[in-house]
């Protein structure tokens, strides 16, 4: 039997696009490269079978690119993708692999974005079209694309194209192509609607199939964690907390959840935002800039919304419900660790989910290790140890001694120095920390055993955390004033004359309804004059600061003034939740 080839460049590449793929940093093809790309550059028809993460975009973009002859205006290859985020990745890729072949023109047609933009595009020649089916018959029927020059069309996840009911569209595009072009099908799985395409629309294709479910979870630490429906928005801040993972996906089933886990997010300090099928083309692809470039923490998505987000820097992911399919969660683990990294996948089970998580196993070859749920304590804990690291590197700076009146002043009321750091530290703490809750699990928990005591070097501080029902409203402040809690500090480069700014511009407000503002990390605490307070919430709903919307709303400790919230019911527990999809 032939050995599979070792480096790109035994698999018949130009130079041109060889020097992009090194520059790219590549320095081995995958299995489902090694295996496509030769039988791609001979002619044949393939089908690969390949699961995500394992390379398929150049498996059939290096190939592809070889083909196009660039001094040819018009569209030679065609690449068929499910969502419009694929298809928008996959024209970057493509445009990334052929960052050397002058004059390249890749144009992605999806729905959701200007028809007369895309026309221009095409109007003007395009090599290469990256397009969903709906919106890319639509534009034959138009007849602003010209489909008899294609020599080479894929088929880019087809299994999912096919789920999301565009069986029809691709079909009669298919129907609409040249006879004597070459098809790739590429899919996760051999469905029957995927072998009745094959059937249909191929030439005697070659099939490659490539056991990619091991390597796809390779490097990713599984875990799951049973709980209560209503304790997963606790238990999910808890491990963001501990963990500190600097890119976190969050994967819900459905729309609505979705909506309500990132407004949960949002009410207690955390940069997140929402992927799902009713946001806007146009707000898609700035969320999904801002979660690459770092503004974004915790990006919550549903299955069909995140089918094409590849980053690299995503360290861990959150099952906040189990899928629905045990190839989806494959799906969903493989967003981590990419290119050599390790990663995290955290599944929560709640109700009947056992069931699911065995089959998950049994599917994917792999084991996910049931994990006791994370302690309000170990949380204080790490918050603890991050305050001491901090000190330790500053410490380390120069010192100057800005405050030594201060501390000799404290020195001679009669504390020491010890009694004068932990209050710091305390101090520090409350500051930089976001607010726990306490769950239905944490009271059984406290039944079975003792709590067992905090483990750090720091002294123990004497103001513990509190729990909602122990803590005493905070009474207004003098003045007439109401706190209310701003999910934006100063990670985010505002100042507090960015967030009166916007307030006043947002609620009109008179001159003097603003009080203090006092700027923390990643959230802030704006002092508001009571009888505004309700307005300046309802009015900053849709407001954005630096990128970032709004949310402004009265902490958790403080009781508003008048029952205005409305609570949405949530089904009881024990009753299983209707299927839905995006």
């Amino acid at each position: 039997m032939e050995a599979s080839p070792t480096t790109f460049s035994e698999l018949g590449l130009s130079p041109q696009i060889l020097a992009a793929v090194n520059s790219l940093g590549f320095r081995a093809p995958s299995a489902i490269q090694a295996a496509a790309i030769p039988l791609v550059l001979e002619g044949l028809d393939i089908v690969g079978l390949s699961q995500t993460g394992s390379g398929k975009t150049a498996a059939f973009g290096l190939p592809a690119l070889q083909k196009v002859r660039l001094s040819e205006y018009n569209t030679q290859a065609l690449i068929l993708c499910p969502t419009r985020e694929l298809s928008i990745q996959v024209c970057e890729q493509i445009l990334l692999l052929g960052a050397n072949q002058g004059g390249l023109s890749v144009v992605p047609i999806y729905g959701g974005a200007p028809m007369e933009r895309q026309c221009r595009l095409l109007q003007k020649g395009a090599h290469i079209v990256t397009a969903t089916p709906g919106r890319l018959l639509d534009h034959v029927r138009r007849g602003s694309i010209d489909l008899s020059n294609v020599r080479i069309v894929i088929l880019d996840e087809a299994d999912r194209m096919l789920d999301m009911g565009f069986r029809d569209e691709v079909e009669a595009v298919l129907g609409a192509l040249p006879e004597d072009r070459q098809t790739l099908f590429f899919s996760a799985t051999m469905s029957p609607g995927v072998d009745s395409l094959i059937r249909r629309f191929g030439r005697s294709p070659k099939t490659i199939k490539i056991q990619q479910d091991a390597a796809t979870v390779q490097g990713v630490d599984q875990r799951s964690y049973v709980m209560r429906e209503s304790s997963k928005v606790e238990v999910l801040c808890r491990i963001l907390e501990i963990d500190s993972p600097r890119l976190a996906l969050v994967f819900c089933n459905t729309k609505r959840t979705a909506d309500d886990c990132t407004e949960s997010l949002l009410a207690r300090g955390y940069q997140a935002d929402r992927l799902h099928g009713d946001i806007s083309q146009i707000q898609r692809e700035r969320t999904l800039n801002r979660f690459r470039e770092g503004v974004i923490d915790v990006l919550v998505a549903t299955d069909v919304a995140a089918r094409g987000i590849d980053i690299d820097e995503v360290d861990a992911v959150f099952n906040f419900d189990i899928p629905f399919e045990p190839e989806d969660y494959v799906h969903r683990i493989g967003r981590t660790a990419r290119a050599g990294r390790t990663g995290k996948a955290h599944t929560f089970v709640a109700g009947r989910g056992f069931g699911k998580i065995r089959m998950i196993e049994q599917y994917a070859g792999c084991r996910i290790v049931e994990t006791p749920l994370p302690t309000r304590e170990a949380v204080e804990a790490k918050r603890i140890d991050l305050i001491r690291d901090a000190v330790r590197e500053n410490l380390a700076l120069p010192q100057k001694p800005v405050f030594q009146a201060q501390l000799e002043s404290l020195v001679a009321d009669g504390y020491n120095l010890e009694e004068i750091a932990n209050a710091l530290f305390s101090l520090v703490r409350i500051a930089a920390s976001r607010e726990t809750g306490e769950i239905p699990e944490d009271r059984s928990r406290k039944s079975e055993r003792p709590p067992r005591p905090v483990t750090s070097s720091l002294p123990e501080v004497e103001d513990g955390p509190e729990t909602r029902e122990s803590r005493p409203a905070r009474p207004e402040r003098s003045g007439g004033f109401t706190e209310l809690f701003l999910n934006i500090g100063r990670a985010s480069g505002a100042q507090p004359g960015d967030i009166a700014g916007m307030i006043y511009s947002e609620a009109q407000l008179p001159k003097g309804s603003l009080g203090r503002i006092q700027l923390l990390h990643k959230h802030s605490l704006v002092d508001v004059k009571t009888e505004f307070a309700q307005k300046v919430i309802e009015s900053t709903r849709e407001a954005m600061l630096k990128g970032i919307r709004v949310r402004l709303d009265y902490p958790r400790f403080h009781e508003a003034p008048a029952p205005q919230t409305r609570v949405r019911q949530r089904p009881r527990e024990g009753r299983p939740a209707r299927k839905r999809r995006d």
